[in-house]
């Protein structure tokens, strides 16, 4: 898996225990609160569990997107095989401080052009809140397409799917 990746603007770099401060902040920005959800990171310590559980999991990547100019972190990118999904899904939050500058579109887009490359992908998901019309755009900006509701939790979500041009889909692709 990809431990950094750079974009003309941006470093993005796998999930580190020196990023439990910027995931406190964001995990409590009213965006990740209202679409994500509440995860309970209310102090340091908590922050720091949370990272260090995600940094251990065998089921998550997760980076963390800084500016290139100064290591500001901006937002974050997931890749996580959730139980009640066939596939990967890719994940995004930024911070509303960083929001409308292209910061999601040019990291998301990095992310999937790498792993697009990996045949253990050849279908990647993202599942998003049907009232989030800024993410719906990114994920068509991005290339994947409306495939269906679910219900996951007594939540509604649409799920979208892109399919790796690359794969061999004559094989199982189920077996991710």
């Amino acid at each position: 898996m990809l431990d950094t990746l750079t974009t003309e603007r941006l470093l993005i770099e796998k999930l580190s225990p020196d990023d439990s401060a910027f995931i406190l902040n964001l995990l409590n920005t009213p965006g990740w609160l209202k679409f994500i959800g509440d995860r309970n990171i209310k102090t340091l310590f908590d922050a720091e569990t949370y990272v260090q559980r995600t940094i251990d999991s065998p089921t998550i990547q997760y980076w963390i997107v800084k500016k290139a100019t100064d290591r500001t972190p901006v937002g974050a990118v997931s890749f996580i095989k959730k139980d009640y999904l066939d596939h990967h899904d890719i994940g995004y939050a930024f911070h509303p401080d960083f929001s409308k500058l292209g910061y999601a579109y040019e990291a998301t887009k990095a992310v999937l052009e790498r792993l697009s490359k990996n045949p253990l992908y050849p279908v990647i998901v993202a599942i998003v809140s049907p009232d989030n019309g800024p993410s719906i755009r990114l994920l068509e900006k991005l290339g994947l397409k409306q495939d269906r509701q679910i219900e996951v939790e007594n939540r509604t979500l649409l799920l979208f799917s892109i399919v790796n041009s690359s794969a061999d889909l004559g094989e199982d692709v189920a077996s991710d």
